[in-house]
């Protein structure tokens, strides 16, 4: 029997029907006895439902640029990070 936390890094490809067909039976016999796996599960399907039925938004330039902002601070942290840890690169913390 699966765990939750088995259950959760497998939901992804669950959904995107990636999975094979054992390893779908157990996690469909796991959702079937686990109530807040089962929760999850299906808010992500309703979630997944509801953006594909959206329009694409445009995301406003002065959003778009404190994002990437916020992403290049993020990780020139990351690499100072692994620098004074001498981390080979490709390593992350």
């Amino acid at each position: 029997m699966l765990t939750c936390k088995e259950f959760l890094r497998e939901l992804a490809d669950y959904l995107d029907t990636t999975v094979d067909a054992e390893l779908c039976r157990e996690l469909e016999a796991h959702i079937s006895n686990c109530s807040k796996c089962y929760v999850i599960l299906d808010t992500a399907r309703r979630t997944i439902k509801l953006y594909k039925g959206m329009q694409p938004q445009e995301v406003p330039e002065v959003v778009h640029v404190r994002l990437m902002a916020a992403v290049e601070r993020k990780m020139a942290d990351q690499e100072a990070r692994r620098q004074r840890l001498s981390l080979p690169k490709g390593w992350h913390l």
